[in-house]
């Protein structure tokens, strides 16, 4: 097949997707709500104008970009002593680009980060290396990413927060929301002295992680459980090449190792919940050294191996998919995990929340009043428009790349999964193009389903070599069902109407990824 006839292919069925996706989702309903006329409460001095529930990567980070911008903010948090998560502990380059524009940059420096520059992929006993682009116009940021313990990035996250005079960090437990005709007005919390308060503001931003409890009486959407991330550190020890996080396509799913530190490892795998070893018998510990750890490269496996022989502490987290909703409460919004979630395979959760809070910050300023519901109404509604073309792709991405991940016994899976490794590994614009969408360098949506487009057509023609017959056609048509399940319901999640036209990327690449830190 060559190189014209292979263009031709796949801009028709980039073409035949959108129209498929746009006619299968533009018969969809959209209720409208009228807001509510109500007379805006006036600030009164010494008030509060934001309750920021929990002091995680968002609520830190949130509070420190509102109070720069004269907001008086309280944050309440269940537990102020250093967090020890597995999750968090890697920042792609685009999320180190909103960072920096908050101003937060220096939270990266004294918690022995480290560098890292692409990553290397494994399978059946190859090895190709995918850095990021270093050259990419439309990157304005250095094209590297960090790896660190989570735990000490929150800590000079919370650092930075309450050092600003306008900020009020304090220890307690929310236990619920105060309402009053729709509208949130302020939360019940017990202190860290045990006594049941209140706090009261004009805006209610819930932050408060995948455990939310303060979610359910806001939006009607539901975590899905897809996985079990199994995870540990080996410690004293570093990579041959500690500046590229090392993904490797084994069984029954992908192991991963990258620095955390400039002595620490952290080893994982992915396993699903149906055949899930015990830890606490020691199933989980033979699993990993009769399992996982053959398929491990050898250079990698003494470190994988190492943890384990060591007695490292074994953590399991699930991986979830939530897609983002608004509440129809007024005075309250929600961010982060407890908002929207994607498989965490590409690790860009902290990225898409480090943009979800640049967005509201910025759309926030020229507020003078967060009493008057109905205008921040707008603005959150305008914020859940905005953030789509990061939001969007980075769900859309994680989610499919989670399928493809997976390894099977079924030829049209494996093909879709040798596909993705072989483009991954050709170099070039491929290589370049998945690398920038992977690290939040060019959140373009249409520019993702280019790249699945042209992975699938891929896999298509590397099934139906040498000969195209009646089996190969038919695992073919089967992979390329596959590829329309893995894209399409995605697309109709995030909202197709906001999310491939090419101007709303464009727009926020302009906004909020042009130029260096403010």
């Amino acid at each position: 097949m060559d190189m014209a006839f292979t263009h031709v292919c796949l801009w028709t069925l980039l073409t035949f997707v959108l129209t498929w996706t746009v006619f299968y989702v533009t018969n969809r309903t959209k209720k409208a709500t009228k807001p509510a006329d109500a007379v805006p409460e006036e600030r009164k001095d010494g008030a509060t104008d934001v309750i920021i529930v929990g002091a995680g990567v968002g609520g830190s980070a949130l509070a420190y970009a509102l109070a720069k911008d004269g907001r008086r903010v309280h944050v309440i948090e269940r537990d102020m002593r250093e967090p020890e998560r597995m999750m968090g502990e890697f920042m792609q380059p685009g999320g180190r680009l909103m960072l920096s524009k908050l101003g937060l940059q220096d939270c990266l420096e004294g918690i022995d980060a480290q560098i890292a520059t692409g990553m290397t992929v494994y399978k059946d006993g190859k090895e190709a290396v995918a850095p990021f682009p270093v050259e990419n116009n439309n990157f304005s940021y250095e094209p590297s990413a960090r790896s660190f313990h989570n735990g000490r990035f929150v800590g000079k996250l919370r650092q930075k927060a309450s050092s600003h005079p306008n900020v009020r960090l304090e220890e307690g437990t929310v236990k619920s929301l105060i309402e009053e005709k729709g509208v949130i007005k302020g939360v019940t919390y017990k202190n860290k002295a045990g006594e049941e308060t209140t706090a009261f503001a004009p805006l209610t931003v819930v932050c408060d992680g995948c455990y939310s409890n303060l979610r359910r009486s806001l939006n009607d959407n539901n975590a899905e459980v897809l996985s079990c991330l199994v995870g540990y550190i080996s410690k004293n020890c570093q990579l041959e090449e500690p500046k590229n996080l090392h993904l490797i396509l084994s069984k029954p799913s992908y192991a991963i190792l990258y620095q955390i530190s400039s002595t620490e490892v952290r080893c994982g795998f992915e396993i699903f919940p149906h055949n899930f070893p015990s830890i606490a018998n020691g199933e989980m510990e033979t699993f990993i050294k009769n399992t996982i750890a053959p398929q491990i490269p050898p250079k990698l496996r003494k470190i994988f191996l190492k943890g384990i022989d060591e007695g490292a502490h074994i953590k399991v987290v699930q991986a979830k998919r939530m897609s983002a909703t608004l509440s129809k409460k007024k005075g309250v919004i929600v961010l982060g995990d407890a908002f929207n979630m994607r498989h965490p395979a590409i690790a860009s959760g902290m990225m898409v929340l480090l943009s979800d809070i640049l967005i509201l910050s910025r759309l926030l300023q020229p507020l003078s009043n967060l009493g008057d519901a109905k205008k921040v109404s707008e603005v959150i509604k305008s914020f859940y428009d905005i953030r789509k073309p990061m939001s969007a792709t980075v769900n859309t991405l994680g989610n499919a790349f989670s399928h493809v991940l997976i390894g099977s016994t079924d030829e049209a899976k494996e093909a879709m999964r040798q596909g993705c490794y072989d483009y991954l590994s050709s170099g070039g614009s491929r290589t370049s193009g998945m690398m920038a969408l992977l690290g939040g360098m060019n959140p373009r949506p249409l520019s993702l389903i280019y790249h699945l487009c042209a992975i699938t057509l891929s896999s298509i023609s590397n099934l139906l070599s040498p000969f195209p017959s009646p089996l190969r056609i038919w695992h073919s048509l089967r992979l390329f069902g596959l590829a329309m399940k893995m894209l399409v319901p995605h697309l109709k999640a995030e909202g197709v109407s906001q999310i491939l036209f090419p101007a709303n990327a464009a727009a926020y690449r302009k906004r909020y990824m042009a130029g260096t830190a403010l």
